[in-house]
Parts: structure tokens; sequence; C-alpha cells
């Protein structure tokens, strides 16, 4: 049934179209709303923050119905819940509420839906709002709702397929002006989103759906008359409905990423569906290997614009009979590039630490949540680094589960100010592993990966820190004698590197710290960490400091004890490496391994490696002669220097032993080693 044009009037409201969410730069969600025990206050009293008074876009936005947009409990009072019974009381009255979710609250009985009434805004504080085990119903004639910033889980009962259990996250039957947005919606009962019988007036963006059978199901009405948009929401781990829309006027649906994720049980039917008598425009989307990626009925209309398949099968369809239009009649938005969209939703979608209206950090969540268990955002430590947009301009925390991570890891340089952190009580707790070495072949048969290309951690970024976690390459070394050995764990080539209270160990070339080019600065500080390795295991021509950590001598594959902890690189006029209030042991034989021998990479006699190693405890394993020669250069030709060191390892100064006077080393100190970086956990 079609209804005239003019019902649609684009509203006086100014709205940021099309942007997404911004993240203010502290972190904590500066809401201003009621602490645990407090009266709920009047939003005029005070000055009302930003994201109280925010505006939906898309459809939501339309003036329609005598609704002006959709703004939610705007005006009313602003109260915070922490409670079923309080969630519950302000959701379901009357008055206009904004109501701040600052808890994960259980819905008793599992699967019971909070019946939201009209005119209200519903926002989790922070990362910390969650609704477990059941959702919200928005019947017939309830308009002006928000629904952001909430993770919805866990109401499912342990059928896939379940027909026994309509346990939604949010379902509305008959509503209209709804906006859905910035949430996490998985693993519940029947579907993550419904929006049936006839609602209208609804955008959906921004939400991350997942781990479900049916993500979002539209329609359930022989009427076309719904208009609703859908954008940026990224959607994988589900099997259909992703969504299927059925008798949609207007179906908008634009920088969506629809991802069939690797590794998982869980294959998707199929992609976006135009049912019955839709009429969709589908543009510049990202579809990542699906089957049958679009489909629509005979009856459907659908239209494609600028959208990427990649790895995908099957049914691609568009095409239909009914008339071509224009969201720009209604409301204005902005596209994104679809080859943009995997990593602008991966890193924008599901809920912010903190909200805004601008889109200066359109960049990046403040934290990503990886866990092998599927507890977090990403099962892996590379799909997290993947989702950090490129040129992200502030600091994003990848923060990693205790588990075992058997994975290569990359940081490419086009993603800065990166942190990999672990969150287990203990350095141990997490660990990244993988076995590459030097020799090992390609998997794609173009050749072997070399020694910087087997690092199991490999950054490329400036401004990277990684904390509170093991990084290790356990190559076997005795069951591929075969083959080139060295097998680096970690391997730096930016500047601003910061290793704090971190496990790095391997066995021959364990810690490659470089620069991105010759002529490129590098500089590195780790502190408060392990390294252990045996032969040239700290190298590369990188500006680094080892300060306060352990550095443990380890035997070869054969049980013999020989090596060399550093093997510096350094370009001329450039500091190399300086170990400082550390400790160098191991259970290895007495006078069996060298402090350094200078790598003259690829033969370069313009280098001019650097080791200085002082106030440093130094075990019997240190050769009383601590430097040696390299493939035919001398290390009394280059920079080796001891200062003040202790310990069994320790030697008085001689030729073969240089030490520093206390003038040289005033200015061998580790603000000359950084200069203007002053390094700083973040």
């Amino acid at each position: 049934m079609s209804r005239p044009t003019p019902r649609h009037r684009r509203s006086r409201t100014a709205f940021a179209f099309g942007l997404p969410l911004a993240l203010a730069a502290g972190g904590a969600l500066g809401y201003g709303f009621l602490a645990p025990g407090a009266q709920p206050r009047a939003a005029a009293a005070t000055a009302v923050p930003a994201w109280a008074t925010a505006t939906a876009d898309g459809f939501a936005s339309v003036n329609a119905l005598g609704q002006n947009g959709t703004y939610g409990g705007r005006g009313g009072e602003i109260v915070t819940v922490k409670t079923l019974a309080d969630l519950e009381k302000y959701a379901t009255a009357e008055k206009p509420y904004i109501i701040v979710v600052a808890a994960a609250i259980t819905m008793d009985p599992v699967g019971k839906e909070i019946k939201v009434r009209s005119d209200k805004t519903i926002i989790g504080s922070g990362t910390s709002g969650q609704i477990v085990g059941g959702g919200f119903f928005l019947g017939p004639g309830v308009h002006n709702v928000i629904i952001r910033n909430l993770t919805i889980r866990d109401a499912y009962q342990g059928v896939w397929n379940d027909k026994e259990h309509d346990y939604d996250g949010i379902q509305m039957d008959g509503a209209h002006h709804v906006w859905i947005d910035h949430n996490d919606i998985r693993h519940m009962a029947d579907g993550l989103i419904d929006s049936r019988k006839d609602t209208t007036y609804l955008t959906v963006s921004w939400n991350r759906l997942g781990q479900e059978n049916k993500a979002f199901g539209i329609g359930w009405t022989k009427n076309t008359t719904a208009d609703i948009t859908i954008h940026h929401n990224w959607i994988r781990e589900t099997e259909q409905r992703n969504p299927s829309t059925d008798n949609v006027a207007h179906a908008h649906l634009y920088n969506n990423y629809l991802q069939d994720e690797p590794g998982t049980a869980i294959r998707a039917s199929y992609g976006n569906y135009a049912r019955g008598r839709t009429n969709m425009l589908l543009e510049n989307s990202y579809f990542e290997g699906l089957a049958n990626p679009v489909i629509k009925d005979g009856t459907a209309t659908l239209v494609q614009r600028g959208n990427v398949f990649s790895g995908t099968g099957g049914r691609n369809e568009s095409g239909g009979t009914g008339a071509a239009w224009d969201p720009k009649r209604f409301y204005g938005y902005t596209l994104d590039k679809a080859a943009d969209v995997p990593s602008v939703v991966t890193s924008g979608a599901g809920p912010r630490g903190s909200l805004g209206t601008t889109a200066t950090a359109r960049a990046a969540a403040t934290t990503l949540t990886v866990a092998k268990d599927g507890s977090g955002q990403y099962t892996t430590v590379q799909a997290a680094v993947n989702a950090v947009p490129a040129n992200n301009p502030s600091r994003v925390v990848i923060a990693v589960k205790p588990g075992t991570y058997r994975e290569t890891v990359k940081v490419p340089a086009n993603k800065p100010h990166v942190t990999i952190q672990g969150t287990g009580a203990s350095r141990k707790d997490t660990l990244i592993v993988y076995n590459n070495a030097a020799g090992t072949r390609k998997p794609d048969g173009s050749g072997t990966y070399g020694t910087g290309g087997s690092a199991t951690v490999a950054v490329e970024a400036d401004d990277f820190q990684a904390r509170n976690l093991s990084i290790s390459n356990d190559f076997d070394e005795g069951a591929h004698q075969d083959i080139a050995q060295q097998a680096v764990a970690l391997r730096t080539a930016a500047d601003k590197v910061f290793l704090d209270g971190i496990i790095v160990s391997g066995d021959q070339d364990t810690l490659l710290l470089d620069t991105a080019a010759k002529d490129r600065l590098g500089r590195v500080y780790l502190t408060n960490s392990y390294v252990t390795g045996n032969v040239d295991f700290v190298f590369g021509r990188a500006t680094a400091v080892l300060d306060k950590s352990v550095i443990t001598l380890k035997k070869r594959w054969d049980g013999t004890s020989a090596g060399y902890v550093t093997a510096p690189s350094t370009a001329a006029g450039r500091k190399g490496f300086l170990i400082v209030n550390s400790s160098v042991t191991g259970s290895v034989s007495d006078r069996s391994f060298y402090l350094g021998r200078p790598w003259h990479a690829g033969g370069d006699a313009t280098l001019d490696p650097q080791t200085t190693v002082r106030n440093t405890s130094l075990s019997a394993a240190i050769r009383t002669a601590p430097w040696t020669d390299m493939s035919g250069f001398s290390w009394k030709d280059d920079r080796f220097a001891e200062y003040r060191n202790t310990g069994a390892g320790a030697g008085a100064a001689g030729p073969d032993r240089p030490q520093l006077t206390d003038a040289q080393a005033a200015d061998q100190e580790i603000a000359d080693w950084l200069g203007d970086w002053k390094p700083t956990a973040s």
C-alpha cells in the first residue's frame, strides 16, 4: 500500500548525519549522571551533556506521524540504574527519562523483555551497561525511543534454531521513531533485533550483531509502509536474517560489514535479503566470505551501488520493477568508501567508552578485547589489530585475556598508537607464540620467511606499547637442522616503542630491534622485562634501552653453552644498545657467553655498532673478554664498553674490556638514548 510523499518532511533539527560516535579524550564517560543512591534531578537543572541531547540520523530523524525526529528522553530526568527493578521502573514510566545503565543487569525470568514506553533514552555507562538474559520490547504506537551503547546478551537456551523461546535482544511491533545505536547484541534465543508489524522511521547504526542464528528480521506484515535506515553495522557469526527485509517501502542499507568469520562453525546462508515488495537501496557495504551475499524475491526491487564482495559466492542479485528513490529526499548522509568499511566498522561499532556528537575520533574504540573463548570482541590478536583503522589519531588498547594465542601478529606502519596488553594477573598468563624460522618455507611457495619475516610479533607502527604478556618463538632447532635457524619472537621497526613488563623468549635472534630504514630513528625502551635467548638474541639497528630487566642466557639446542647477547647494527652518529640497571644470568656454563659483537648488516662498513652495558649484574657466564669480532669486522673499531657492572662476570678495565670514565658515562644515560621522548604508559 502506497502513501503520499508529503508525509516525509526533513527535520529542521541539526543532525550529524552519517557520522559515528566520537570518543572523548578522557576514555571514561563524562556523563554527569547520578551517583548510586542519589535522587534523580531534572536535566534542565545543570549543563546537559551532549550525549543526552543526541538525536538520530537516517529515517529516525524524519518528521512524520506527529513526531519530530527521534530524541528519546531529552528534557526528562537523567537517572542511573544498576538493578532490574529500577531499569523496569523508569523504562515503563509515562514520563520522559534518560536512563543510564551502569551495571550488568540480569533479567528474571530469563527471556524477559522490558516493555519500553515512549520518550526514553536507554544508554550504557561506558562499556559497563549490560542486559543479560533478556532484552526490550517496543509495542504498537511506542515512539521516540533511543537504545544506545549497551551490551545485550546471553538469552540462548541451547537450541540453535530455537522455535520455542522468543527471546530477542530488541523486538519492535508497530513502533516508530526508534534509534538503535552502538550496541553489542549477541547470543540470544531467537533473534537479535526484530522489527515487525509496520515498525517504521527506524535507524539501526554502528551495532555489533553476532553469535546468533537470526541476526535482524524485518517485516511480519502485508503492508509496504515502513521506512528503515541500516548503516555501519558489523554482522558476523550469524546464519540468516542479515537482515531479511520484508515489505519495506524504503530500505536504505549502507556501509555495513557482513562477515562470515573464518574458524567458526557458523556459516551464513545468505547476506542481505529483499523480500516481498521491499524497495532496497544497498550502498558501499562490504561482504566477506558469504555465500549468497545479496538476494531478492521476484517481487522486490533492489539497487546496488559501490559494494565490495570478497571471497563470496552464489547469488548476488539486483533489479526489480519498483521506482528508484534517493535517500537524500528524506535525510542527509555521507558514505564511507566501501574498501574502508571493515576497518571503520570493526573499530567504531559497539559500545564506546564515551559518547559525543562529532566525528573527530571516528578512528577507534578505546579498548578492543581479545579472548580465545569468544568472550571478547575478537578471538585473535591479529583480528583486533586489523580492526584498528588506518592512521588512527589516538591510543587504541588491545586487551588480551589470558590464554595461548598461536598466531603471528603484525602491526603495520599505518596503525600507530596501539597498545597490546595482557589482562592476566601475570605476564605469563597471556602468550603469543609461533614457530617460523628464517628458513621456514612460506605456505604460498614464494620462498622462505627470512630472519625479519620469521617474527611472531612484528611492530612497524610508531608509538607502540606492549605490557603484561609473553611473546615467544618456539621453533625447534634440533628438529630442523637443515634450514636457517634464526627465529625471531619480537621485531620492532618503529620509533617510540615502549615494552613494559613483558617476556620475550626464543633461541637465536630472539629480539630484533630495528628501524624502518637506515636513515630513520627508531627508539625502543624495554623495562621490567625478561629477554631469553642464546645467539645474537638482542640485535638490530635501533636506539634501544634495556632497563631494569633480566637477560637470561639459554643453552643451544644440543645442550652446549655458547652465544652472544647483543649484535648491534647501529648507523654512524646514532646510539645503539644500552643495557642498564639489569642482570645477565642463566643456567649455562661459566665464561661461555659474549656480551656482544658488531653486526655490519650486508657487509656495510659505514655502520658503527654500539652496545654499552652499565650498572648491571653479570653472572659468571660472561667471558672475561666479553666482546668479539663478527664477519671480518673487529669489535675494537666500533663502540663497545662497560661501566660499573657487578657480579661474578664483571671485570676490571683492560685492552679487551674497555670501561667508560665517569665523564663518558655521564653522556651515556637513558635520557641520552631517548632524547625528547619520555615513555609513559597509556
